[in-house]
Parts: structure tokens; sequence; C-alpha cells
């Protein structure tokens, strides 16, 4: 949950200590720790930005005194910290050749499974995974067992996913076809806004989870698609490769992985065979 946020000057704002270059390293190597997202060197500015607001919030003077506040793991200002250093850029359709060969991939199996069972592993504000529901919706219908699992790290941007309201402005660029076949237009005091339709939502469970836990709280049945995509990107080299190791662990027999458009894998030996524009499918073996 955030804390209070004041809308007027910061009265602390003059007496405010710089962020220091090894206060700073050491908010880089718990970020790291608790998350695997590696900051460059260079962010120092905006990491100092960004926590001048948490600092504010909490009436502290040093980035000093918030770094010890991180000590210990189960506080909870870590939430705030994650969601204050991350970065959700996201869009209904968003790299949209994705979600046509999802469906076409799909329907060319030889053994179509009886139950989809999707993760949109990085959600965000829920943009992905709506756009999964409403394309396999539409695509294998009502009757289809379809189940979408939605998590990210960011507990602030899963509240605004799991609500599945949004500004109209954001569909702007989402054909009519499927505005009219997803969203609900608001009225009244709720003009200007959409929501999604119920049958869309209730295929995705939000949930929140650490791709850096040890162990995943989710169910075991395997999934026939991960899409994981423009999370990668911040995270190092060893990071990713046991990130893509334990992705080929959930998945079903020839399930699919689907990247960023800057994310492709060129290591061969990860288990994955690629499919061209940064989809993957999963060999038996990696």
């Amino acid at each position: 949950m955030s804390g209070p946020r004041g809308t007027g000057p910061d009265p602390l704002a003059s007496d405010r200590e710089a962020l220091t270059v090894d206060t700073f390293k050491a908010l880089r190597e718990r970020l790291y720790n608790h998350s695997g997202i590696a900051l460059a060197p260079h962010k120092i500015t905006m990491v100092q930005s960004r926590l001048a607001k948490r600092l504010r919030s909490l009436g502290l003077r040093t980035y000093e005194e918030y770094l010890r506040r991180l000590e210990t793991p189960d506080d909870s200002e870590w939430s705030e910290f994650i969601n204050a250093l991350t970065t959700n850029l996201t869009s209904f359709f968003r790299e949209g050749h994705h979600f046509t060969q999802l469906v076409e991939l799909l329907k060319a199996s030889p053994a179509p499974p009886r139950r989809l069972r999707i993760w949109s592993a990085g959600c965000s504000t829920g943009e992905e995974p709506y756009t999964l529901a409403m394309t396999l919706l539409k695509a294998f219908g009502q009757s289809a067992a379809i189940h979408i699992l939605a998590t990210d790290l960011d507990t602030a941007v899963l509240e605004t996913a799991a609500r599945g309201v949004y500004p109209e402005a954001r569909i702007e660029g989402v054909e009519e076809a499927w505005k009219r076949f997803a969203f609900l237009r608001g009225t009244g005091d709720r003009k200007g806004m959409v929501r999604l339709r119920p049958e869309v939502r209730q295929l995705i469970t939000f949930q929140q989870l650490n791709l850096l836990d040890e162990r995943w709280d989710i169910d075991r049945e395997p999934f026939q698609a991960i899409f994981c995509r423009n999370v990668m990107i911040y995270f190092d080299k060893p990071t990713q490769r046991r990130l893509l190791k334990r992705f080929h662990d959930a998945l079903a027999p020839d399930g699919l992985l689907f990247v960023g458009h800057s994310e492709a894998l060129l290591d061969t030996t990860l288990g994955f065979q690629s499919l061209g524009q940064t989809m993957y499918r999963r060999r038996t073996a990696p």
C-alpha cells in the first residue's frame, strides 16, 4: 500500500542531502538482490528523483536513512521501493503479431490442449493479459477452458490491472471491432472511461510474484505459452539464463515463449527453437 503523498511544497527539500555514489551503489545492490533488476551505473539521477518522493512521504532527510529502512527484508517499504524504480510501459495489442501467431500456433497443434493455460509474466497495468483474454476468447469461444495467470512484481500496477478500468484514450488505437467485443463505455461520472467486459476479466488471475523467488507460488500445471516481453532487458545475462531455464520447465511440451523485440535468444543451449519474430518453441530437453 502506498504511503501518504502530500500535494504542497516539500518542507524538507532544501535540507535533503543529495544521493551519494556509495549509497546509490548500495541501493542498486539491494534492488538487484531482491528483484534481479540491474540498474545501470548512470541511473543515479533517476534514482534520486524517484526516491525523493519516498523520503518526503516518510519524513526522511537523507538517502542513507532510507537505505537503513530497507535493512529489514519484510519492511512494508520494500514494495514502495520496487514500485518507484520499475518502469511500466505497455498498451493493448502491443507487438500485435504475437497474439495472432499464438492463436494460429495453438490451432495448428496436432493435439490441441483441453485447457489453455497462458502466463503473462510482467503484466504491468494489465493491457497484455487482457489482450490475450480477448484474443483467445474470440478464437476459441466461451466454452473453451481458458486460464491466464498475470503476474508482476509491482503491486501498484497490479491494482490497476485487476480493476480493468482505463481512460478511453488508452484504447484509441484499438480496432472498433475489438472495442465492441471487449469493452464497456462508462456513462455519467464514468464518462470517458472504459471497462473490460466480465467475460474477458474472468479469464485472468492477477498475482504479485517475484520472478527471482526460489519457489514460484503458482499452480504446477504446465503452460501452453508464456509471455515475458520487455522484462528480461532489466536482468543481467546469468539471471536471464536462470529464468529461461525455469520458463522451459514451466512450459508444456512444444509450449511457446514470447519475448520482447529486443530480447532475442541467441543461446541455442537454452532449450528453445526460434520461430522468428521473437517467438520460441520449447524443445524436449535444454
